[in-house]
C-alpha cells in the first residue's frame, strides 16, 4: 500500500492548454478515492499523471514516500486496470492473469500460487483454463483485475473500468470492485463520469471540472453539503432543481422569494447557516433535489408551496419522475471555473423554469395536471448568485 499526494500538481500541454491546474489532494494508505467529473474535466488526465503515461508540468506527485515526478512508469508500482479488458485471447485465464510475473521472470511455482490466491478473491478458479472468448464481459474484468492483483502493487489506477458493461453488470461490477479493494486494501484511485458510481464505491470522492478540484470528500458531504452550483447539480440523480430569487427579511422570519412564490425558511436551516440572516435582499439561487418535495393534498396554493402544470412523467416502476413548469424564469448561470453540467445547462436553457420531482411508484400523476408542491425547507440549498459558491455550505 502506498500514500499518494498531490502538491499543486498541474498540467499544460505545448499548445498552452491547461488540463489540470493547481492539483491538492491525498489518498491515504488502503483508500478508494474516486475522481469524478464530465469528459474533458481532468480526471483521466490526472491518473495519467499517477501512472507516469503523462509528465507533470507543475508541482509534486509522492508516491509512497518518493517524489515521483521523474519516475518511470515501471518504476512506481503501479497497476492499472482500462476500459478494455486487453487479454490475450489465446491464452488461458490463468496464463492472462499470470502473464507479467512470467515475463518478469518470477518462478512458475510462485506464479502458481499467486495466480491462485488472486482466482480466489475474484471467484474465478473454476475458469482458470478457459480463454476470455468464453467469459462474460464481467469476468474478463476480473481477469484484468487479477493480472493486476498478481503484481501486489503498491496502488490499483482504474480508468473507467465498467464504461463497456452493460446496465445490470456495472451494478454488480461496481460491488465486486469495492470488495475486492477492501480485501486486499491496497490504494485506489478510480476515475468515472458515472456520479453513482462515485456516491457507490468511494470512500471519498473529488469532483473535478475545467482541471480544478470543485469539492473533495466523502460522497455522502458532496450530496447534502455541496460546495457549488456545479456540484450540487453533478451529484445526484436526477439533478438538484435550481430556482433563482432573493432572501427577504421579515419582522420574524426570513423567506425566499421567486417570482410569486414565498418560502419561508424554517429555523432549523436558518441556524444552520446564520450568514442568511445577515445577508439581507440579496440575490441567490436556491437548490432542492427532486426526492424533498411532496404533492401538497390541497389544490391552493398557500405560502411555502410552489404551483405548476406537469409537463413530463417517466414511470420508472419503484417512483415516478415528474417534471413541473412553474411560473419563474429560469436563472441564468455561467460560473468562471465551475461550470454547469450538462443537464443542468439544458434545463437552464428554457424560458420557464422546471421542477423535476421523484415521487413514490403508487403516485398518480398526468401531463397537463395543475398541482401544488410542497418542498421541504430543511433540505434547501442556498448559492450565491454571482459566484456560484453555497452560503454556508
Amino acid at each position: 500500500m502506498a500514500r499518494i499526494a498531490f502538491e499543486s500538481v498541474g498540467k499544460t500541454y505545448s499548445d498552452g492548454y491547461q488540463a489540470v491546474r493547481d492539483f491538492n489532494a491525498e489518498i491515504r494508505d488502503g483508500e478508494f478515492a474516486v475522481l469524478v467529473g464530465p469528459s474533458g474535466c481532468g480526471k483521466s488526465t490526472t491518473l495519467r499523471m499517477v501512472a507516469g503515461l503523462e509528465d507533470i508540468t507543475a508541482g509534486r506527485l509522492i508516491i509512497g514516500g518518493r517524489v515521483a515526478n521523474d519516475l518511470s512508469p515501471r518504476d512506481r508500482n503501479i497497476a492499472m486496470v482500462f476500459q478494455s479488458y486487453a487479454l490475450y485471447p489465446h491464452l488461458t485465464v490463468a496464463e492472462n492473469i499470470g502473464f507479467g510475473l512470467k515475463v518478469r521472470g518470477t518462478s512458475s511455482a510462485d506464479i502458481r500460487a499467486k495466480v491462485n490466491a488472486a482466482a480466489e478473491i475474484l471467484e474465478l478458479k473454476e475458469y482458470l483454463s478457459r480463454k476470455p472468448s468464453q467469459l462474460s464481459g464481467g469476468q474478463r474484468q476480473r481477469v484484468a483485475m487479477g493480472r493486476a492483483i498478481v503484481r501486489e502493487p503498491q496502488a490499483f489506477l482504474m480508468d473507467e473500468p465498467l464504461s463497456n458493461l452493460d446496465a445490470r453488470l456495472r451494478v454488480q461490477m461496481r460491488a465486486e470492485i469495492a470488495r475486492i479493494q477492501k480485501m486486499t486494501g491496497v490504494t485506489t484511485i478510480y476515475v468515472t463520469h458515472d456520479q453513482v458510481e462515485a456516491m457507490t464505491m468511494g470512500d471519498r470522492v473529488i469532483a473535478m471540472n475545467h482541471g480544478i478540484i470543485q469539492q473533495d470528500g466523502p460522497p455522502r458531504t458532496l450530496y447534502d453539503s455541496p460546495a457549488n452550483i456545479f456540484v450540487a447539480t453533478f451529484i445526484g440523480s436526477p439533478a438538484m432543481n435550481l430556482i433563482e430569487g432573493r432572501l427577504n427579511a421579515t419582522a420574524s422570519s426570513l423567506e425566499f422569494v421567486a417570482g410569486p412564490w414565498r418560502l419561508p425558511l424554517p429555523k432549523s436551516l436558518v441556524e444552520r447557516k446564520p450568514s442568511l440572516s445577515r445577508l439581507g435582499s440579496r440575490k441567490v439561487v436556491a437548490g432542492i433535489r427532486p426526492e424533498n418535495m411532496k404533492i401538497a393534498e390541497s389544490p391552493a396554493a398557500l405560502p411555502g408551496m410552489i404551483a405548476g402544470t406537469v409537463s413530463f412523467v417517466a414511470d420508472q416502476g419503484s417512483t415516478i419522475l415528474v417534471h413541473l413548469d412553474i411560473d419563474t424564469p429560469a436563472p441564468r448561470l455561467d460560473f468562471d471555473g465551475i461550470g454547469l453540467p450538462a443537464e443542468t445547462q439544458d434545463v437552464l436553457k428554457s424560458e420557464i423554469s422546471q421542477l423535476r420531482m421523484s415521487l413514490d411508484g403508487f403516485a398518480r400523476v398526468s401531463t397537463g395536471q395543475k398541482l401544488c408542491i410542497i418542498p421541504d425547507l430543511s433540505r434547501l440549498h442556498l448559492f450565491d448568485q454571482a459566484s456560484g459558491l453555497a452560503i454556508d455550505p
